[in-house]
């Protein structure tokens, strides 16, 4: 009597251990499209079983006391974890700086339907409009052309110029916005943490939907950056963000955002480690560093958008004559800021040649003191820039000091000065690298307004004539002419050849379009093998809707076989007990 009522715990506990395998299973199949989750398959085991008898020949008498669930796995490959987690940062990387440098690209190729080559060397560009010029400087037609292209030519460097830099800003808000993610997706990890370890303290349940959730957390953590990251014993989860402790059992250690007052750029530095007080922050990241594959930090999207992006808008200046450590550490890095100085160093040398030839400059045999424009008293030191008064052309005004094609926006190109001996000169105003108004970059010139007035103006002339009969400066026209043809640019302290105007928006464009395919296609392999490995590690934790009807099938069965178990049991019971007692 006590072995069949007993045997009733045993069909009991089919029918327990078969109702909750066919709930994990149905668990499974609600989630067959849920982003993250890892399916969880029951594994049963025999309970203990009773030795009631020994037998020497045959051996233990034993009676099983059924079925129980031995574990729901719930599996993970930490390897494929680990590798997709590094393919998805490395592909965050170059993918985010290939859509930079491909977004410059479009930017020079199609600029509201005319490249920016074409306005500077083009059949109708301002190349050709001083081929023209150089045939008769004095002709009307040819000198407006030449006015008419250089402002084209102004115009479209400006837009392709300003192009960039909205372009810099969109990379900044993009900036804020991972940090935000970053900072997100700690807190997630962190309050994730609480609640596994809260509900794992028993040692009786695995929190296995959070664990997923967390998992998830971390694949999306490491798009952003190099993340490490470590399980306790107690199941709260450690993690480093580029080497620095991000999330622990308790804290997140949240990046901030420091804000440049010029700029606005945005650099996201550790809080928990600076020192508000002295206004140190203890950046993210080295813009100095060297980025590459060997030194395996070639790892996520925020890296990749802040490199990018650089640390200011830049101009020539920031080219012009560096060393190559310089240029390493700070252009070299920067997408943008690269083809930011390179576009101003072509714009800037093209200005200043053209500037240079029509209003020539010479250095001061002596000192200069005298009375300046503004009734001021001046002095200047012998080797002081000054107007080349004696072999400069004029316009058809015949006044000094002749008209330069471009102007800056801060200042003349020369100071009139009433020198004690008696002469007149015009010192030249050097460009100030402090103030960008006082420059000849892109964002600080344009053309001459007195030329738009009046292009005849314009230097065409030398001063050696009879009153009235000016000669044509033929020689200031093949000047200006070849000055396309010289070779004195180098696009970089890397670049060991000159080359000329159009050589240098060659050399510029091609390393442009050279850098978009190596990181475009290194992306987009990083991208297949980010995929490959995630197919691999569906393959662990995904869910089979086939796999997993087989199962709901099987464990279905074992629940009717459990509970035909149970019936037979009861009829044995009522026989026994109606018809024996």
């Amino acid at each position: 009597m006590a072995n069949s009522m007993g045997s009733l715990f045993i069909g009991e506990s089919g029918l327990k251990t078969s109702q909750n395998a066919l709930n994990a299973t149905a668990n499974n199949f609600a989630n067959v499209d849920t982003q993250g989750y890892v399916r969880q398959r029951v594994l049963q085991e025999d309970r203990h079983y009773d030795t009631f008898k020994r037998t020497p020949a045959i051996g233990p008498a034993q009676s099983g006391l059924g079925v129980a669930i031995g574990d729901v796995v719930h599996a993970r490959d930490i390897f494929l974890d680990k590798t997709f987690r590094t393919q998805t940062g490395r592909s965050g990387f170059y993918s985010t700086t290939y859509e930079a440098i491909d977004e410059v690209y479009t930017l020079f190729q199609e600029l509201e339907g005319m490249s920016f080559q074409e306005s500077l060397l083009g059949e109708t560009g301002l190349w050709a409009a001083f081929q023209e010029f150089a045939k008769d400087p004095s002709d009307r037609i040819n000198q407006n052309l030449v006015i008419q292209k250089a402002s084209l030519f102004e115009t479209r460097s400006k837009a392709v110029y300003n192009g960039l830099k909205r372009y810099q800003s969109n990379l900044n808000r993009q900036i804020s916005d991972a940090i935000d993610d970053i900072n997100d997706l700690g807190a997630t990890i962190r309050d994730l943490n609480l609640q596994i370890m809260k509900i794992e303290a028993g040692g009786v349940e695995t929190a296995m939907d959070l664990r997923d959730q967390r998992d998830l957390a971390l694949d999306e953590l490491a798009a952003y950056g190099d993340i490490t990251y470590k399980e306790l014993a107690n199941g709260i989860v450690k993690v480093s963000f580029e080497n620095v402790a991000f999330v622990d059992e308790m804290h997140v250690y949240e990046i901030g955002k420091s804000t440049d007052k010029e700029t606005g750029f945005i650099t996201p530095y550790w809080t928990h480690l600076t020192d508000e007080a002295k206004g140190e922050h203890y950046k993210v990241y080295d813009i100095k560093e060297e980025i590459s594959t060997a030194n395996k930090n070639d790892i996520g999207k925020l890296k990749a958008l802040v490199f990018a992006r650089g640390e200011k808008y830049a101009n020539y200046l920031d080219l012009d004559g560096v060393s190559l450590k310089e240029y390493d550490d700070t252009l070299g890095n920067s997408v943008m800021m690269n083809i930011e100085a390179e576009v101003d160093m072509l714009v800037h040398t093209i200005v200043t040649k053209i500037n240079d030839l029509f209003a020539p400059n010479i250095a001061s045999d002596a000192a200069i003191t005298g009375v300046d424009e503004n009734g001021n008293r001046v002095s200047y030191d012998a080797g002081t820039l000054i107007l080349d008064a004696k072999n400069c052309c004029v316009g058809s005004d015949e006044k000094l000091p002749p008209q330069e094609l471009f102007v800056r926006t801060g200042c003349s190109r020369y100071t009139t000065v009433k020198g004690d001996d008696g002469n007149t000169y015009y010192v030249y105003n050097q460009e100030d690298k402090t103030d960008r108004a006082l420059q000849y970059t892109i964002g600080g010139i344009k053309v001459n307004p007195a030329l738009l007035e009046s292009e005849s103006l314009l230097p065409a002339y030398t001063q050696n004539g009879k009153p009235g009969e000016l000669p044509v400066a033929h020689s200031l026209g093949e000047a200006l002419a070849a000055i396309w043809d010289e070779d004195t640019m180098f696009l970089s302290p890397h670049d060991t050849t000159p080359c000329t105007f159009g050589e240098f928006y060659s050399k510029m464009i091609g390393e442009l379009a050279t850098l978009g395919d190596v990181f475009g296609s290194t992306a987009a392999g990083l991208e297949g093998t980010a995929l490959a490995t995630d197919n691999s590690r569906q393959q662990v934790i995904g869910v089979s809707s086939d796999e997993e009807m087989t199962n709901m099938i099987k464990f279905q069965n074992a629940y009717n076989a459990s509970s035909r178990f149970i019936n037979v049991i009861d009829e044995m019971i009522e026989t026994i007990i109606y018809r024996m007692g």
